[in-house]
Formats: structure tokens, C-alpha cells, sequence
């Protein structure tokens, strides 16, 4: 994906996140991941994909 790509799907992940409220978000993000996963049909990447989403969170 192209930047710009990359920002239009960032945003439609935000405001699908403000829609759906706090008490819904972290549902809302696992059933995203595991459709993207399903669609991505790796399940290698979608290993990568999950430690780096991962990667330097604040604790």
C-alpha cells in the first residue's frame, strides 16, 4: 500500500473505533485482526504482523 493508502485505512480504523465507543473497541479491533488474518490466509505473517503491532507499546 501506498502512503496515502496506508492513512485512508488508518482513518476509517479510527473513526470505525470512535463509532463503535471504548466499551466496544477492543472487540471491534480483535474481530478486524481476525478478519484481516483470514484474508491474509499466512498464518506466518499474520504471526509477524501481531509481534510487531506489539513492538514498543507502552506499558
Amino acid at each position: 500500500m501506498s502512503p496515502d493508502e496506508v492513512e485512508t485505512v488508518y482513518e476509517a480504523m479510527a473513526r470505525q473505533i470512535d463509532a463503535v465507543g471504548t466499551e466496544h473497541s477492543e472487540l471491534f479491533l480483535a474481530k478486524l485482526a481476525l478478519l484481516l488474518a483470514e484474508r491474509l490466509d499466512d498464518t506466518k505473517a499474520a504471526l509477524d504482523a501481531i509481534a510487531s503491532a506489539a513492538a514498543n507499546l507502552a506499558r
